[in-house]
């Protein structure tokens, strides 16, 4: 009996330790600095803050100029280069029907397949100056990677954008539809935690159903109490501010 008492005593117990509301901080859930990998002039920003943008949606431009003219000059390039291959290709096969017919000699054979090798390879290296040239424009304009809104806005026309080992943020994004309750549990708490496990996640009297991300594997120790971090990430409709105080409901 004595057993049973004692068992059902270290229940509650465990129970009392894990069932608690946790003060926790909002955070986005995913947040990024945005720039572009190509230097430039700032020729337009078309999003502001707090401005919800789609995937792919334009929100800023360089002055693409010298870009586009770039493209140009390579696909100029291309088509000599093509041409090059094409008469090089058309010299080969009359050379190397006279050298089956035994009129001309193996070295001329030779310098005609060699040229139209040089002539390919000459074709090659102009396409590849081409797609980099293509991708240097397509850099020039910044597109939303995620469905999101704009936290930051650090961008303004005639700016100057210097590309580099770091780069300068024009726009900060976070991820819409999405948060983050960040709070410090004691270890009884988190380790009847697991991650993908759900948890209520209370925001001025609204309670919303999120489910842990990560849980943290090392201390923080803050006046004497030590204690570890763990995420919980939950949807959201409204637009909620990073910052916001909330409450985890363990149960």
């Amino acid at each position: 009996m004595k057993r049973w008492l004692y068992m059902g005593m270290w229940v509650l117990a465990s129970q009392a330790a894990l069932a608690a509301d946790i003060p926790a901080v909002l955070e986005w859930s995913q947040r990024v600095d945005l720039s572009t990998p190509v230097s430039g002039v700032v020729q337009t920003v078309e999003a502001g803050v707090g401005q919800r943008v789609k995937k792919g949606q334009v929100l800023l431009a360089l002055d693409a100029g010298r870009y586009r003219a770039k493209v140009a000059e390579s696909q100029a390039a291309v088509a000599r280069a093509r041409a090059e291959v094409a008469d090089a290709k058309r010299n080969l096969d009359r050379v190397q029907e006279l050298y089956n017919r035994t009129v001309i000699s193996t070295s001329e054979l030779d310098q005609a397949k060699l040229r139209h090798a040089r002539a390919a390879a000459m074709l090659g290296e102009a396409q590849g100056h081409l797609e980099l040239d293509r991708k240097n424009l397509a850099d020039a304009v910044l597109r939303a990677p995620f469905d999101g809104v704009v936290v930051a806005r650090k961008a303004e026309p005639g700016q100057a954008v210097a590309a580099g080992l770091k780069p300068q943020t024009l726009l900060v994004l976070a991820k819409s539809g999405e948060m983050l309750a960040r709070a410090r549990l004691y270890d009884n708490q988190i380790d009847r935690l697991k991650p993908g496990q759900s948890v209520t996640v209370s925001v001025a009297g609204k309670d919303y159903a999120g489910r842990v991300k990560t849980l943290g594997l090392e201390p923080v120790t803050e006046k004497n109490e030590v204690t570890y971090p763990v995420d919980v990430v939950f949807p959201v409709r409204e637009q909620l501010r990073a910052g916001t105080p909330a409450t985890l409901k363990l149960q």
